[in-house]
């Protein structure tokens, strides 16, 4: 009975060990894209490790449309390629599928946001919108407490404390 207890203590603490590691592998992805959020029109480039120190080339598709050629980087085994996103992309999350000869194949994603429009709002900032009653109570708790702040200031005169 007590070496089965053991067994099972030890078998639950390999697993506890063992699955986060495997977890925490599963989530880094072999492909980079930079920037992770673009614009349509605008460059996107990726580059990955994953093809092996001697790969030349490797060829990827984005989700978004068009094809990416991974040609050799500045790192030994590293491939780059840029990708230009479509004018006619929407906003959402695209997929990019890079795959290595003879048979690696790995995916990653980004995200394509809307230009921003018009200029930027400049002026009063927050006080933009703030009606006649705040301000008015806005400065009666002004004049509050530079009230309280005198008369304690003329106590403290009266009753000979320094300050």
């Amino acid at each position: 009975m007590r070496s089965a207890r053991i067994l099972a203590c030890s078998a639950l603490t390999l697993c506890a060990l063992g699955l986060p590691a495997a977890a925490a592998g599963a989530d880094e992805s072999d492909v980079s894209v930079s920037p992770q959020r673009a614009f349509p029109g605008s460059t996107i480039t990726v580059s990955t490790e994953v093809c092996g120190p001697d790969a030349t080339y490797a060829k990827g598709q984005a989700e978004a449309g068009g094809q990416i050629n991974l040609t050799e980087g500045q790192g030994s085994g590293e491939l780059v390629g840029d990708f230009t996103v479509p004018e006619t992309a929407e906003d959402g999350v695209y997929t990019i599928t890079v795959k290595c000869p003879p048979r690696t194949r790995v995916e990653t994603s980004f995200q394509v946001v809307s230009r921003p429009e018009g200029a930027v709002r400049g002026g009063f900032g927050g006080a933009e919108g703030v009606n006649g009653t705040q301000i008015a109570v806005g400065s009666l708790l002004i004049a509050g407490a530079a009230a309280g702040g005198a008369l304690t200031m003329r106590r403290r005169r009266f009753a000979g404390i320094a300050s």
